[in-house]
């Protein structure tokens, strides 16, 4: 240990009381910017979960297409005045060879078709609207994982049977429906079916499951009159669900048609995310602020209480640099203490939380060890530490020895 490093010792020591103050403000600041910022991944992972239930990372579709002028580039008004959206037929061209195409892709991982019907769903007097979505069964629990959130029956079901129908809990509640019993459905091109009831899910998702319904994809089709190729959207999953926007951008240009990515169509549940993720990190950080402010109120009454010290060190030969060791060392000795006490509390606080169930969907409290963060409070915190030692340390070494010694 050099000569400087001693001296710094010294002070730690010899104001134990000042010390154990700034130190347990990091030991707080630090535990509470881990513990939030792993609350917030632990939101961001519970919510994005429960939005993958029903929605693909991109969905892939033909756009609406809007009439336009019929005389363009002319002094002439245009014939069409109030442009009206073209009634055309929104159905996938060849979509084998476009799920194809996009499978080819090597951020992707599973592409599967999907076929969307509203329907009446009726059961003797009681009738209500909803979707039937058509699906092939072994892609779409692979892509949605709905053995995860079925609560009756079993999905594998659906494969086997050309007439079997997975229900939303919201749809059995209010038609009194369970398990084996059959539900009759009027599609939007009047065609009636009876379907045998294999499954029910719940997502905790009411508009979901007051709504939806899984049948086979080919039975689908033929509700709505159409032969096997008539697709309405392709859901596709990818690796890093983060980077489905520029990868949707990529599928676009390649198919030609719309490519949707999760955050694009989920816009409203993001901003009110991303203000969430703003106020977390602003409190967390403020925090953290407070305790930095902490260590240089006490190394500022340091420098004061030891001015005359200093004077003799820089009299005995010491340079100003030799000076800001000393402080910069008391700073970041304590922001250590602080760092190592914080971390410690942390995981003390994350451990408890993570074995508090909440219940419902969520079941235990969202929060997790993220390594990330506890890295990123680590390197926050010694440079604030850092800089709270280093502004006082400056103004110590700029300290006139004779002036001092002359007092």
């Amino acid at each position: 240990m050099n000569i400087n490093s001693a001296i710094a010792k010294t002070y730690i020591f010899s104001n134990r009381k000042q010390t154990s103050v700034a130190a347990a403000g990091v030991v707080l600041g630090m535990s509470i910017y881990i513990f939030m910022n792993s609350l917030l991944v632990g939101f961001d992972k519970t919510s994005n979960s429960s939005i993958f239930k029903s929605t693909s990372h991109i969905r892939v579709y033909k756009d609406d297409e809007i009439s336009k002028p019929l005389i363009e580039n002319s002094k002439e008004k245009p014939i069409i005045i109030n442009p009206k959206i073209v009634p055309v037929n929104n159905t996938i061209i060849n979509p084998n060879l476009v799920m194809e195409s996009i499978l080819k892709q090597k951020e992707v991982t599973v592409v599967t078709p999907q076929v969307n019907s509203s329907v009446f769903f009726n059961n003797g007097k009681s009738q209500i609207s909803g979707i039937a979505i058509g699906i092939k069964p072994d892609e779409a629990n692979l892509m949605f994982d709905i053995n995860s959130f079925m609560v009756e029956g079993n999905f594998e079901m659906l494969k086997s049977n050309p007439n079997g129908i997975v229900i939303g809990s919201g749809i059995s509640q209010k038609m009194n429906l369970t398990i084996n019993d059959n539900v009759n459905l009027t599609s939007s091109k009047g065609i009636t079916r009876n379907f045998n009831i294999v499954g029910i899910f719940k997502t905790n998702n009411s508009i979901t499951d007051k709504t939806k319904s899984y049948v086979n994809l080919t039975t689908a089709q033929q509700l709505l009159k159409e032969g096997t190729n008539y697709i309405t959207e392709i859901n596709v999953n990818v690796y890093n669900p983060e980077e489905a926007e520029s990868i949707a951008r990529k599928i676009e240009n390649l198919t030609g048609y719309k490519a949707e990515g999760w955050k694009q169509a989920n816009e409203t549940f993001m901003a009110a995310n991303k203000m969430r993720k703003i106020v977390i990190t602003f409190v967390s950080f403020t925090i953290l602020l407070v305790a930095g402010f902490g260590i240089y109120n006490i190394l500022n009454m340091t420098v004061s209480q030891k001015i005359n010290d200093i004077a003799i060190l820089k009299a005995m030969g010491f340079k100003g640099k030799d000076v800001i060791r000393i402080f910069v060392t008391q700073a970041v000795s304590i922001g250590i203490m602080g760092v190592i006490g914080g971390i410690i509390l942390a995981i003390i606080l994350i451990t408890i939380l993570k074995n508090v169930y909440v219940g419902g969907d969520i079941g235990y409290f969202p929060i997790d060890y993220e390594f990330e963060k506890f890295v990123q409070g680590v390197i926050i915190g010694l440079i604030i530490t850092f800089f709270a030692g280093f502004i006082p340390a400056k103004k110590a070494a700029n300290v006139d020895p004779v002036e001092i010694l002359r007092k």
